[in-house]
């Protein structure tokens, strides 16, 4: 009896149901094909199992999410959105030490300024908030962010979708006081209760935005201990912030997100890349000064900042391997892009 080249049971039951029948051979050929064709989609599985297996855990998340980006390509559906002035600008990195006043980051021509506010509990005791700080500050607000703008509302029902959100980001969904809800409500509340300042000038005259994003909070409390802490059932951003939100909305690719979730410089950086790329005119140089000012966040060395700042960048470009940017002596230098370089529909421009 002859042997062919196919093993598979489905390719076997093909060359049985074509056996002795008109043109078997051809048949017996294309069937052994697609049996080699799959034997080498094992191989390239396999060692693609194998070196996303020697990866960090970040590293690995950045190759997968670069295969799922090349092989699905951009698309409304998967865009999230943020206030230009504070994707620009950004948050601190950090938690600030208790009372102070304020935290101000400034781009360009551009500031974003940052109090803290309070919220009241249940005895009526106004409880004060940090300033917000990290990435799931900047996640939860572009989750709310987008909420509003695909409602074309200004009020958007959290707590049904915190489980969901969390889950979109890639973190587990665990209570108790060290569970991963608990960060998370913590970064809700002191966006709940903070003020924004967004300024802007250009040597002869400025204007300033100074809003509450979130006008209003409706609170809800649990009875266990491990519950009680502010946390919004309902928000409402303030009809400016939102007018705001509707006019200067930056698009971020979700699945970008999900990769530098636990990172809020890498967070920043494409941010600060996805506004700057797509709106040149002509290459751009930044010089390590203004970039450290930018994101050197907590370093005291030049030399330290710049080493994790090509690291950030080699990270973003690990998933965007198209982006025109490198660092030099000089400092940063940017070409000018398609948005489709970042995964970005071309229509959509914030």
């Amino acid at each position: 009896m002859t042997t062919y080249a196919i093993r598979d049971a489905d390719l076997l039951a093909k060359l049985e149901e074509a056996r002795g029948k008109f043109l078997f051979e051809t048949t017996v050929r294309n069937l052994e094909h697609q049996q080699a064709e799959r034997d080498a989609d094992a191989v390239k599985a396999a060692a693609r199992a194998t070196h996303l297996a020697t990866l960090s855990r970040d590293s690995r998340r950045r190759a997968i999410v670069r295969e799922v980006i090349e092989s699905e390509g951009p698309s409304p559906d998967l865009l999230r959105f943020l206030p230009t002035p504070l994707a620009i600008c950004g948050l601190p990195y950090r938690r600030l030490p208790t009372g102070t006043p304020y935290f101000e980051r400034q781009q360009g021509r551009m500031a974003v300024t940052v109090s803290p506010g309070y919220l009241r509990s249940p005895d009526g005791k106004l409880v004060a908030q940090p300033i917000p700080w990290g990435p799931k500050a900047r996640l939860i607000m572009a989750h709310l962010s987008t909420e509003a703008l695909k409602n074309r509302s200004p009020i958007v029902e959290t707590a049904n979708s915190l489980s969901a959100f969390m889950l979109d980001m890639g973190f587990e969904v665990r209570g108790g006081a060290n569970g991963s809800i608990q960060p998370f409500k913590e970064q809700m509340r002191a966006l709940a209760a903070c003020r924004m300042e967004f300024s802007a000038w250009d040597g002869k005259k400025s204007s300033q935005i100074d809003v509450k994003p979130m006008e209003r909070v409706e609170l809800w409390f649990g009875d266990h201990p491990d519950q009680q802490s502010l946390w919004p059932t309902t928000i409402a951003f303030s009809e400016r912030f939102f007018a705001e939100l509707q006019k200067h909305a930056l698009p971020i690719d979700v699945r970008a997100l999900r990769a530098f979730s636990n990172s809020a410089r890498k967070l920043d950086l494409l941010f600060w890349i996805s506004y700057r790329i797509t709106r040149l005119n002509e290459r751009l140089v930044l010089d390590w000064k203004p970039l450290k000012a930018q994101f050197g966040e907590g370093f005291a060395r030049d030399r330290d900042f710049r080493a994790q700042l090509a690291d950030d960048l080699a990270s973003i470009h690990e998933i965007f391997p198209k982006l025109p940017i490198k660092l030099t002596d000089r400092g940063l230098e940017m070409e000018a892009a398609e948005a489709s370089v970042l995964a970005i529909p071309r229509r959509i421009r914030g």
